[in-house]
């Protein structure tokens, strides 16, 4: 403990490891439960577990990603790139529930007028709706009080301070310390609340990593801000699924939900092209169809390049691998590039039979079937493994006009699908071997 900053530690001796904190005398009240626990000693099996009631935010691919709509007194964290869409979307949010609800919108980027003019140009009617621009953590908490609003959004957490920390605005100790006040606050008061959180340059949310641990809610903008697209994934959720997607674009009236986000993921092409292949992905309870992009070619260094966007890099390493020792195909001296068309990122392992044909059809110059999807995990011994919810990725591909499927046996329905013929394999190599008959 250091009276004020050092750059060593007087006790441990390491450099720049000091973190500025609040000395309290009485840290009972200061870091009181903000779960609302009584700290009683209950058994759980008499405890009866309540259902919470959702407010729809009135736009329903949000509704989705929050599972189901808002929580009282639930704390949600929404980061993303600059400029792709969190304060829009979060406006347009609360300009559907101010004529509903009491709504706050805390504003420490923008003045009002910054603010009254996004609004106008994306024909809000934002009559009932509050604004507040204010970054000092202390006048924010005494309106949250006074007002006490169902829902407010607090953009960003990053522009906040405290007066009982010296430290700059966006700091560890700043940050740490406003998002623990806000957040004990909703609990204690019932309102809903967004924190809006700045991004590395890694994609990662900057500040503590508490702040996730924190909040209930923790949602990543996604997308290419020169695209009109936007996704928004679900990464932490007490009160709904994990990993749900929502898919948005991004219009002169501020963000639409996308009904058939399947459509934005699939190309068009006029006359089947190698070097493509239809992919069925899961994105929480949603079956998505995804076009898995190829491109082999000589390598023209003596390091061939191996390029991943949307999909694991070292995955497709180990798929290359595999390749080679169970199908006979070389591809040491060639430069391998795998795209997943859209911006899409795709982590779950169901990919692999995808990539591996799409790799196949590429260095063969072979297109695959047109109307052909697939999915399914590659193991290192060449083996197809099943992907959850087979059924659900079939259904909806055949929904899509599908007419065929590549897909590891156990997945096998057990009724058929109607104007679907599945195929169903147990190894890599069977899977190439078909492709020849298809085609």
């Amino acid at each position: 403990m250091s009276p004020k900053w050092q750059g060593q530690c007087p006790g441990c001796g390491a450099w720049n490891t000091l973190i500025e904190t609040i000395a309290e005398t009485a840290p009972t009240s200061r870091f009181a439960a903000i779960t609302g626990s009584t700290g009683k000693l209950q058994v759980l099996s008499e405890i009866s577990p309540r259902d919470e009631l959702r407010t729809p935010t009135g736009i329903e691919e949000f509704d989705r990603v929050l599972g189901g709509g808002l929580v009282a007194g639930g704390v949600v964290l929404i980061g993303g790139d600059p400029g792709i869409g969190k304060s829009t979307l979060l406006l347009q949010a609360l300009a559907h529930l101010a004529p509903r609800a009491p709504a706050l919108y805390v504003s420490g980027e923008e003045s009002a007028e910054q603010i009254a003019l996004r609004a106008r140009r994306l024909h809000l009617e934002a009559a009932t709706l509050k604004l507040l621009p204010e970054i000092n953590l202390e006048k924010i908490i005494a309106v949250l009080r006074g007002e006490r609003p169902s829902i407010a959004v607090i953009d960003s957490i990053q522009t906040l301070w405290s007066d009982a920390l010296q430290s700059a605005p966006g700091s560890v100790a700043q940050v740490r310390e406003c998002a623990a006040q806000l957040t004990r606050l909703a609990k204690q008061s019932g309102t809903t609340l967004f924190l809006v959180g700045h991004v590395t340059k890694e994609g990662a949310l900057a500040g503590p990593r508490v702040l996730e641990h924190i909040v209930d809610t923790v949602l990543y903008f996604e997308g290419d801000t020169s695209s009109s697209f936007r996704l928004i994934r679900a990464f932490k959720n007490r009160y709904g699924a994990v990993n749900e997607l929502g898919v948005f674009a991004m219009t002169d009236r501020g963000l639409k939900g996308v009904s058939n986000p399947s459509a934005i993921f699939l190309s068009q092409h006029e006359t089947p092209v190698a070097g493509s292949c239809v992919l069925v992905t899961q994105e929480g309870t949603r079956p998505l169809l995804v076009e898995v992009q190829a491109l082999v070619d000589d390598a023209h260094s003596p390091s061939p390049r191996r390029l991943s966007v949307g999909l694991d890099a070292s995955r497709l390493a180990m798929l290359l691998a595999v390749l080679h020792r169970h199908t006979g195909l070389v591809l040491y001296d060639q430069d391998v590039f795998v795209n997943a068309v859209g911006g899409v990122r795709i982590g779950e392992p169901a990919a692999d039979l995808a990539a591996c044909l799409a790799i196949v059809s590429s260095i063969k110059n072979r297109p695959l079937p047109n109307k052909l999807a697939v999915f399914g995990e590659v193991g290192l011994s060449g083996e197809l493994r099943p992907a959850p919810r087979g059924q659900e990725r079939l259904r909806e591909a055949a929904k899509l006009g599908f007419t065929h499927a590549i897909i590891p046996r156990a997945n096998a329905p057990r009724q058929p699908i109607p104007g679907m013929q599945v195929i169903a394999l147990d190894r890599i190599e069977q899977a190439i071997e078909r492709l020849r008959e298809l085609s």
